[in-house]
């Protein structure tokens, strides 16, 4: 089991940067992948960004496309997600987890991912 800690979250004009980060309690299995959901008001969790703990493949969702990038720091057990040219439509509850996903596919989707951080706000303001 894994514990996750968000961080960095909070207002910034459109245009703007922020950096989340998200670190773990313990160390991950070599195969665990950590992503990045978010959550806006009255809309479903979805899926913003992943990257593979060993290996350090990275997937993105097209919303975020060259806009927003996941890194993780093998030493601080930290996994990152720098997120530039911030929009209105990015403001939403961004949650950190922590799961396997054994093919590309599966790293997009909610449930290959069984421990969750309990998230952090970021508001993005016209």
């Amino acid at each position: 089991q894994v514990q996750l800690e968000e961080s960095g979250g909070g207002l910034v004009q459109a245009g703007g940067s922020l950096r989340l980060s998200c670190a773990a309690s313990g160390r991950p299995n070599s195969w665990y992948t950590m992503t990045w959901f978010r959550q806006a008001p009255g809309k479903e969790r979805e899926f913003v960004a992943a990257i593979r703990w060993s290996g350090g493949s990275t997937y993105y969702a097209d919303s975020v496309k060259g806009r927003f990038t996941i890194s993780r720091d093998n030493a601080k057990i930290t996994v990152y997600l720098q997120m530039n040219s911030l929009k209105p439509e990015d403001t939403a509850v961004y949650y950190c987890a922590a799961g396997s996903c054994y093919s590309a596919s599966g790293c997009y989707r909610e449930s290959s991912y069984n421990n969750w951080g309990q998230g952090t706000q970021v508001t993005v303001s016209s």
